[in-house]
């Protein structure tokens, strides 16, 4: 028996090729959902691509990277609009300046606003896990004078400590946390928790700390077949949200208890 005999290849079925119609049906789809949801990340066009079921569109890496070429593709060709994908993970340092003491204060009058919390016993915060997401919550922390503050996965003891000693003695501090369901997200959530607890206790300052996306209790209903969890968050109806499977790469991974994790990108912006 010959060597390619002993050592035959073994027979691949070739990935295939989206037809001309699935691609324009999936350029549609992600103009539509952009236009309707604005500003949105492109793994969220990728998570909302797998719940409405199109064509060629999977919960892996590989289904990921067909949405973000044809992404790029369509804003290139100016189909979709380079404003409708938020972006916040790069942005510039500069100090702000004026040409004259004139331009300052004629646009000093043109962007004053009252500051809405002046006369509340509060002070509110959005504080998020990921960077990438802050340009999807900012539209409506702006709106209401909200301060959003992206803690970037585990947050330093430096970021809580200048938080709580920033913030008023006399005033409720009030923190509204956003985190991924899955072992990182809860880890970091709870880290951030105990360093916000300590110097708030150091300082005096009453805090109060809520996660409130996505925890534990929000799902109610896991479609272990349809690997489609449904979530009920406060004020909204049901959503049905994509998984994704858990890393089991390190020790603590493997201590995560659920068969399935969720990003908060799998949730709709509204």
């Amino acid at each position: 028996m010959s060597a390619a005999e002993l050592y035959e290849a073994s027979p691949v079925n070739p990935r295939r090729r989206a037809t001309r119609a699935e691609m324009e049906d999936r350029a549609r789809f992600y103009i539509t959902y952009a236009a309707a949801h604005s500003p949105v990340t492109v793994r969220q066009l990728s998570y909302r691509a797998v719940v409405k079921g199109i064509a060629g569109i999977d919960k892996t890496e590989n289904g990921y990277a067909r949405v973000q070429r044809q992404i790029l593709n369509l804003r290139r060709a100016w189909r979709l609009p380079y404003s409708d994908i938020a972006d916040a993970t790069r942005w510039m340092r500069k100090p702000r300046t004026f040409n004259s003491v004139e331009d300052a204060l004629r646009e000093t009058a043109e962007t004053y606003r009252k500051a809405l919390w002046r006369d509340f016993m509060i002070e509110l915060e959005i504080w998020l896990e990921k960077n990438a997401l802050a340009g999807v919550i900012y539209p409506v922390t702006e709106l209401y004078d909200v301060p959003l503050m992206p803690t970037v996965g585990f947050t330093s003891e430096t970021f809580a400590f200048e938080a709580i000693y920033a913030a008023d003695p006399f005033r409720r501090f009030v923190v509204r946390a956003l985190y991924d369901f899955d072992r990182a997200g809860l880890d970091a959530a709870n880290s951030l928790r105990e360093k916000v607890d300590r110097f708030a206790n150091e300082r005096r300052v009453n805090v109060s700390f809520q996660q409130i996306a996505i925890a534990e209790h929000h799902i109610v209903e896991f479609d272990r077949a349809e690997q489609m969890a449904l979530v009920r968050l406060p004020g909204l109806a049901p959503v049905w949200l994509p998984t994704r499977e858990p890393k089991r790469k390190s020790a603590a991974d493997r201590r995560w208890p659920h068969e399935f994790a969720i990003e908060l990108d799998a949730i709709e912006p509204r």
